[in-house]
Parts: C-alpha cells; structure tokens; sequence
C-alpha cells in the first residue's frame, strides 16, 4: 500500500505540479488536497483552473482548509506561500505530521534539514524521533547550482563562487510577472533571492566559510533555470578532473524521483538551454556545460534545472522518498 499525503496550497501552480508528478507514484498517493478558505469546500477542478499538460487528474477531490484537525495523512507537501506558512507549517508539525515544504520560512531555521537527498542526505536524521517536523526545500536555484558544487566541494574544496542566475518566469508562480515587464526584456530580481541564492548553499554543504556572490535576474523563459558558475578551488585540479566529478556525481540512495544520470555533461557552445534540456530526467536532471579554465576564479560553466520539478515538487518528493528510505516518516 502507499502512503497518504496531503498537498497544502494545491491550488497553485507548484501544488498543481505535486498533483501532476505524484499520480501512479510507488511510495505515496494525493490523499487530500488543502487550500485557502475561498476554494475550501469546493471541488478541485472548480477551485483551480488546471494550467499543466494533460488532464486534471484529481477533479472531483474536495479541497479542504489547511487545518490539522481535518487532515489526516501522516505526510504533508506544503506548496504555500511564505507568509501563509510561517503559520500553517508548525501547525501540521505539532500535529504529528512530516511536514515537506518548498516555503522559504524556515530554511535556515537550525534543526530543520535544507534538504537535496542525493548532496546531504545525512541530514534527514535531524528529524530522527521527532513525533512531527519540517524538512525545506531549498531555493530553486539551488537544485543545479548546489549539485554542481557538491562533488568539486568534497574533493578539492570550494573557497568562492560568483553565480548568476537567469531564471524561469514559473519561479513566480501564476500569474506572474505581467507580459508587459518580462516579453523582450531581462529583470533584474535582487533583494531577497540574491540573499537566499548566497546563503543556503553553507548550510547544505557543512560550508560555513563559503563566500558566494550572486545576481539573480528573471527572464522571458517557461520553465528551467540557468546559472553560470565561477568556481574558486582550493587546488586546481584541472578541466578534465572537474568534468569527471561533475558526470560521476549520484546520491548514495536509490530514490524512485532521483535519475541516474543525475547529472549530464554537454560540450556545445549553446548548451545547456532551458528548452532542450529542462526535462532530461524527467525534469529531475541537472545539465552542465561547457566546463572551462576561469581567468579569475578556477573553473566556469553552466548548469540548468527544472525550477518548477527540480526545483519544487520534484525536488520535494524526492526529500519524502529519501525520509521513507531511511525510515524517518511518521507510521500511518
């Protein structure tokens, strides 16, 4: 039998997308689906206007509030807005209940795991006999930048890293940014995603001392964000040394979400692009190339991720399928 879960946010666009990749998973099963308090009450296909390919696969699932009391599933996948969150998540994690967020709130929150399972899987055991938890989600940007830094991290070491990140107007869920401000144009998105984007990576690498740089700038693209990488190592392996790394680099675990390749190395010039690469792995994959000698720094090159699979739900499911493995989800 599989695992009952609930989707809190299902209405969104990143709800939708847990909604999408969860049908005929092995392990788990969309349950009940929770939202605010103008769709609670309705049916699914009413409440939220499917916007994926495909059919709705849930139409006629009622939505329910975002309250405990009401939820039964032992796992919940919380697709919510941060404000909303910051609430809600305690809430369902007082409760009882293994709580997987792609919410920002408490990311750097000590004794909650920033979590990608195939780079720091060892910090699911931070939730080891807790009756109920939160486990976050990084940043989107974090799915190819983080991944490509993991391997280089344990062999060589890394000092610095200057990033920018050109990313999907998906990262903002729907509606979005307005056709007017993003068709012909780049934006820059500074702020809070520059700070998220710089920071997070030293709590998912044990990396304290990591200093990163990073500009983050939405442009006009669906789905699939690309960040360009400065490398500073501790020693200069070299470019074939590096490449090697990069193309080897799977997680320890056997995860049904987690490609193996995870990660695909290309040569061309153009290459990697959001809309020849975005789905490799089924949006699971992390494309890199070219890797080059840096002039400043050690290495450069370009990885790309599926922000809305990777990135999100994806990224999410294969957290949860990493917390079965290990035997850390709560019993039904």
């Amino acid at each position: 039998m599989t695992i009952p879960v609930a989707i809190l946010g299902a209405t969104g666009m990143v709800g939708q997308r847990f909604v999408q990749l969860l049908q005929g998973h092995p392990l788990f099963h969309v349950a009940e689906l929770c939202a605010s308090p103008r769709s609670a009450g309705r049916r699914y296909a009413a409440a939220s206007p499917w916007r994926l390919a495909g059919e709705n696969p849930l139409p006629d699932l009622p939505v329910l509030p975002c309250d405990p009391a009401l939820v039964r599933s032992p796992l919940v996948f919380s697709a919510l807005d941060a404000d909303t969150a910051l609430e809600v998540e305690p809430a369902f994690a007082a409760a009882g209940r293994a709580v997987i967020t792609n919410a920002s709130p408490f990311r750097m929150e000590a004794g909650v795991p920033l979590l990608i399972p195939e780079v720091n899987p060892d910090h699911s055991e931070w939730v080891r006999g807790k009756r109920g938890y939160i486990v976050a989600n990084p940043n989107c940007t974090h799915q190819a930048m983080t991944i490509a830094l993991a391997p280089l991290h344990r062999r060589w070491g890394v000092e610095a890293v200057c990033v920018a990140s050109y990313q999907a107007v998906s990262g903002t869920g729907y509606p979005g940014e307005s056709a007017w401000d993003i068709l012909g144009n780049v934006h820059p998105i500074g702020g809070d995603e520059e700070t998220k984007v710089a920071s997070e990576p030293q709590k998912i690498l044990d990396a304290p001392d990591l200093r990163i740089s990073a500009r983050c700038v939405r442009v006009p693209v669906t789905d699939g964000h690309l960040v360009s990488l400065q490398v500073r190592l501790a020693t200069d392996p070299g470019v074939a040394a590096v490449t090697d790394a990069l193309r080897s680099f799977v997680g320890p675990h056997v995860l049904p979400s987690s490609p193996r390749p995870l990660v695909h190395i290309l040569t061309a010039r153009n290459r990697p692009c959001p809309r020849l690469d975005a789905d490799r792995g089924a949006g699971m994959a992390i494309s890199i190339g070219p890797v080059r000698p840096c002039e400043v720094m050690t290495v450069k090159f370009f990885a790309l991720a599926h922000n809305a699979i990777r990135g999100a739900a994806g990224g999410a499911i294969a957290n949860a399928e990493l917390l079965h493995a290990r035997g850390l989800l709560p019993a039904v």
